[in-house]
């Protein structure tokens, strides 16, 4: 499914467009959105990995399923 959008550009912009997207400007903007969608799960990611990696709690509290993770269990 595809949808129609309309909006409205700068001169320098809609230029730039026509440069780069050539005759396919739908194509070209919806694969600058991917790649913008892409990098902010990235970024979303990687402040999520470093609120984890300050959590000294949670690493607390992963110390202890690690202790307990082999218990009753035998080599």
């Amino acid at each position: 499914m595809t949808y129609r959008a309309t909006f409205t550009l700068e001169p320098d912009a809609f230029a730039f467009l026509k440069q780069m997207g050539g005759e396919n400007r739908s194509g070209y903007i919806n694969e600058l959105l991917k790649r913008e969608k892409r990098r902010t799960l990235e970024q979303a990611i990687l402040a999520a990995n470093r609120e984890e990696a300050g959590d000294q709690s949670y690493h607390a509290e992963l110390e202890t399923w690690d202790e307990t993770l082999d218990d009753g269990l035998d080599e």
